[in-house]
């Protein structure tokens, strides 16, 4: 099929994501991609995790790259790419059995404004079931203080293009997941001066 979008990052980042997805999402079943892109990693976590369903989600104008990806892949468990924006966790459909096993976001949070960062970690924590995971990737400030040179230029980048994306400090986000009442599991350091960021619902959680 022609005309698909296409990410060069998605290509390269793929198989590292993966290998952080098949450890924390092996006892996963239905995971909610946010912000789901190009459905580049749709397809290609889809069919190497064959057990999960992958639902992919994003916001409205994005949805006919992801069907094109999902259409020519035509895996059995990646169902019709569903709408959303993280301002409005309320319209996204009730999945079976109420609740996600796991919630995936990759390179999302820096391009986000800050308070829908917020929103992001809170509809997360509503819709993860008991004991279900979050798993962020992107890069992250530490401290305060760019972890490369690299993301310093990407994060001016970022703020030249729109001054509400930022390249966000970890010790934020994990308060945020905090609120929500996830836990830090692993902070896994990815190539290119990016990091996997593993949260998990409490096994009593009832959001």
């Amino acid at each position: 099929m022609t005309g698909k979008p296409f990410s060069p990052a998605c290509e390269r980042n793929r198989e590292p994501i993966l290998a952080v997805l098949r450890e924390h999402f092996a006892d996963a079943r239905h995971v909610l991609e946010v912000g789901s892109g190009t459905g580049q990693h749709a397809v290609h976590f889809a069919a190497a995790m064959p057990w999960l369903t992958w639902q992919t989600s994003e916001r409205a104008e994005h949805l006919p790259g992801i069907r094109a990806w999902l259409d020519e892949a035509a895996l059995p468990n990646t169902p019709p790419p569903l709408t959303l924006d993280v301002d409005d966790w309320a319209s996204l459909p009730v999945p079976p059995g109420g609740a996600y096993d796991a919630v995936f976001s990759a390179n999302t949070l820096h391009i986000m404004g800050w308070p829908q960062v917020r929103a992001f970690f809170a509809g997360a924590g509503q819709r993860l079931a008991a004991g279900g995971t979050l798993v962020v990737y992107g890069p992250f400030n530490t401290g305060g203080d760019y972890t490369s040179d690299s993301n310093r230029a990407f994060d001016d980048w970022l703020r030249a293009r729109d001054p509400a994306s930022a390249i966000r400090d970890f010790e934020a986000v994990d308060a945020l997941a905090r609120e929500a009442g996830l836990v830090l599991l692993a902070d896994v350091p990815m190539p290119a001066h990016n990091r996997c960021l593993v949260w998990r619902a409490p096994a009593t959680n009832t959001r």
